[in-house]
């Protein structure tokens, strides 16, 4: 009701002033016109403000929706990785049952061996059922940075430059990213 009020104010200045004009024996048309050219002036600035509050808008969507799949894409990636710390912890476990595998002699020692053996297929069993897998490194293979780690080189007649001689040390991918380089020994 007020804006009515607030409106009315203004046409009834107008109206008085048309009035004036018309009694002075000026035309009434000039009043009128300049009356729709305030008008326009007015519905411009306030098609300006909606074309400015219509663009925050469209910006406020877009950010919303940016926001919403980067959450998504970080909770993803939370549960890809989250138990990394966890394989971290297994993986030395399975390095010194390998080395004791490598060691032990099978005629002296066959039940422990085999105790070992199945103690070690049940780990490597858990960790791919989590996405860890472990980076085959075969000897003659060209040494990769991205995958393994050079602990030293040795002369090899065989081998051409930067082949594989040795493994130290498995390295493992988990869900396809590097967790752990593979150490081995490099031919020059």
């Amino acid at each position: 009701m007020d804006k009515k009020r607030h409106d009315a104010a203004p046409a009834a200045e107008h109206e008085e002033q048309a009035q004036e004009q018309v009694a002075a024996g000026e035309p009434a048309v000039e009043g009128a016109e300049a009356r729709i050219q305030e008008l326009e002036a007015a519905l411009a600035a306030r098609e300006a403000e909606a074309l400015a509050n219509y663009d925050k808008y469209v910006r406020q969507v877009a950010d919303m929706e940016n926001y919403r799949k980067r959450t998504q894409k970080e909770k993803e990636e939370l549960l890809k990785y989250g138990n990394e710390s966890l394989v971290m912890e297994i993986l030395p476990a399975i390095d010194n049952m390998e080395r004791a595998l490598a060691h032990a002699s099978e005629e002296t020692m066959a039940s422990i061996v085999e105790g070992v053996r199945m103690t070690l297929t049940m780990l490597q069993g858990a960790l791919k059922k989590f996405g860890v897998t472990p980076i085959e490194t075969a000897k003659g293979t060209p040494f990769d940075p991205n995958f393994h780690q050079a602990m030293c080189q040795v002369e090899d007649a065989e081998l051409g430059p930067n082949c594989i001689v040795d493994e130290m040390q498995k390295g493992y991918l988990l869900n396809e990213r590097l967790l752990r380089p593979s150490m081995v020994t490099v031919s020059k």
